[in-house]
């Protein structure tokens, strides 16, 4: 990525931001903060966590600032909050940036590389930098490409440093029912490989990279986790393994090369091929902390990828007289089982990437249901497979932007730290 792209002069080498977890006593969407939750039981808690869980860091933007919750997102790249005056954007629990009130804030102008020519993103419109963004979801945002101050509270959350013209999408239309649904999230922070990410407008490129330790969601009350940059990025582990990105000209996914999926010991044997990007830019596997339960596409290589998966998890369970199967999951889940206490002898399930095996523990391949069943979490994928946030608990995951590589290691995310 070239430097071109960037207003921003004085670069840090490393940062850390605090993750803030749906569910934890610091995020805006726990019970105890939204004055229309009373104290909630655990079913009711994993039910709502099954509705949308999000990862947020809290960011300022603009001068005097404006604090903001921001959903982190390694599938997309736009940075984006609502901005007023709003057109058409969701209702906010607490006031919407407001550009006029930046001293800070100006307007993107139709002149730089990401607005024309060959690298842009966005397009000119009536003299100003505009964008039109979706999300493979089905959500939208529309606004003004712009520039402003972003004020971030790194490290042990007592330092804070200024980021000065940071490009981030000033929107003025957001189609976002998850979000909508209680106001606290007011827009996305985009960590792909797109130019206008994060990590691409913020590093040079022997920087350019980040990572994070997703703590286990039924810990997250109690144990906090960083989104580390360049060289706050801690060793790599002894066990650690890579995979090459393998993303197409002009895309900005985390493509991987998954070649094979085990299930318990038993390799499913699929065709290399099978999830490899079709010539349509359809297929292929992304990893994206955006995306709650990973997705097996039905679509791969002219067979049900998905179906064969799951078949190999219902022929292990089945094996067990113990076990009965149940028929609906208000979950949306295909399979799953009754639990019974005694059992203990759940599947592990593996990505054979190119490069290096991602091995799932038990505890995070099956969603373990308050009603007394477990399923197994995965769900149907419509045209690409994504390694979704469930598979990443306590896993140490690096995204080597400038090596062009995933680095992975099984890891206590309990333990992380600022430091």
């Amino acid at each position: 990525m070239s430097g071109q792209f960037h207003f921003i002069h004085a670069k840090p080498r490393g940062l850390s931001l605090k993750i803030i977890p749906k569910d934890c006593p610091e995020s805006p969407l726990y019970a105890g903060n939204l004055t229309l939750l009373s104290y909630q039981p655990e079913e009711i808690r994993l039910r709502l966590l099954l509705q949308g869980f999000f990862f947020l860091v809290q960011v300022g933007i603009g001068t005097p600032e404006k604090q903001v919750f921001l959903f982190v997102d390694t599938g997309g790249g736009l940075i984006w909050t609502q901005c007023e005056p709003c057109i058409n954007c969701y209702p906010q629990a607490y006031p919407i940036y407001d550009s006029t009130a930046s001293i800070s804030y100006r307007k993107l102008p139709c002149n730089h590389p990401l607005c024309q020519g060959d690298s842009a993103l966005y397009q000119c419109l009536d003299g100003e930098c505009v964008y039109n963004y979706g999300y493979g979801s089905g959500e939208t945002t529309k606004g003004i490409a712009s520039l402003d101050t972003f004020e971030i509270l790194v490290g042990d959350q007592t330092t804070t440093e200024f980021i000065p013209d940071v490009i981030f999408g000033c929107s003025k239309e957001s189609n976002f029912p998850q979000f909508a649904r209680n106001g606290v999230i007011s827009g996305i922070l985009g960590l792909n490989l797109s130019p206008d990410s994060l990590v691409n407008q913020l590093f040079d490129d022997e920087d350019r990279r980040f990572s994070h330790c997703f703590v286990p969601f039924p810990d997250a009350m109690t144990s906090s986790s960083f989104l580390k940059f360049g060289d706050d990025i801690p060793p790599p582990p002894a066990n650690i393994q890579t995979t090459p990105f393998v993303t197409p000209p002009g895309k900005y996914h985390y493509h991987l090369n998954l070649l094979d999926v085990s299930v318990g010991t038993h390799r499913i044997g699929f065709h290399p091929d099978t999830f490899k990007i079709k010539p349509d830019g359809s297929g292929g596997c992304i990893i994206d902390s955006g995306t709650l339960i990973t997705q097996i596409d039905q679509n791969a290589l002219a067979i049900d990828a998905f179906y064969v998966v799951m078949t190999a998890f219902q022929y292990y369970y089945d094996s067990f007289s113990q076990l009965q199967r149940v028929d609906t999951s208000p979950e949306g889940f295909t399979l799953c089982y009754l639990y019974q206490p005694e059992f203990m002898e759940f599947a592990t399930m593996t990505y054979h990437f190119e490069g290096g095996d991602y091995f799932v523990d038990p505890k995070y391949v099956n969603y373990y249901a308050p009603g007394g069943y477990f399923c197994v979490a995965l769900k149907e994928g419509n045209g690409k497979s994504i390694l979704g946030a469930w598979h990443q608990q306590n896993m140490r995951i690096t995204y080597d932007v400038n090596g062009g590589a995933l680095h992975f290691a099984s890891e206590i995310c309990g333990n992380d730290d600022s430091n």
